[in-house]
């Protein structure tokens, strides 16, 4: 049953979890972030990859040890754009502004546009979608369509 009852101190608290989840990830510390942020069993990911939506969260052990040595550290905080809520669900509309190293890149800008939806359950909250990308920065309309074709950059 929705309580309906979403505090703005829920939301400023909520925030807070996920920008320090959002640090501990980008250090490699996969732990750290799975302390903070608790996937729902019907969670999906709009990868900033791009690609079909994953549906779950991976817990197994080879895969937890791939995402954590994937980030290789930098600076993260997060800016909220907008937040919405309803229920027993909660939206963040934020920009990941980070400096990161990743997969074998240079610590470099890989600033994220990215929605979360929570859901709150009785022990807490769940994550139950985030859709990520690199847009932050803006493309034109030549190139959007390059990479809706899927094709690389020209």
């Amino acid at each position: 049953m929705a309580q309906d009852n979403i505090t703005d101190q829920d939301i400023a608290g909520l925030v807070r979890r996920v920008a320090d989840a959002n640090a501990a990830l980008i250090h490699g510390d996969i732990d750290g972030y799975l302390r903070l942020i608790r996937h729902a069993e019907d969670y999906t990911l709009m990868s900033p990859f791009g690609g079909a939506p994953t549906r779950g969260f991976d817990l197994s052990p080879d895969r937890l040890a791939a995402i954590g040595r994937f980030f290789k550290g930098g600076t993260a905080k997060i800016e909220v754009v907008e937040t919405y809520r309803s229920g027993d669900l909660a939206v963040l509309v934020v920009i990941e502004r980070q400096r990161v190293a990743v997969a074998d890149l240079p610590e470099q800008d890989w600033s994220l546009r990215v929605t979360l939806v929570f859901r709150r359950d009785g022990t807490g909250w769940l994550l139950a979608h985030r859709h990520a990308d690199g847009l932050v920065n803006g493309i034109g309309v030549a190139r959007a369509a390059e990479i809706a074709r899927g094709e690389k950059a020209s």
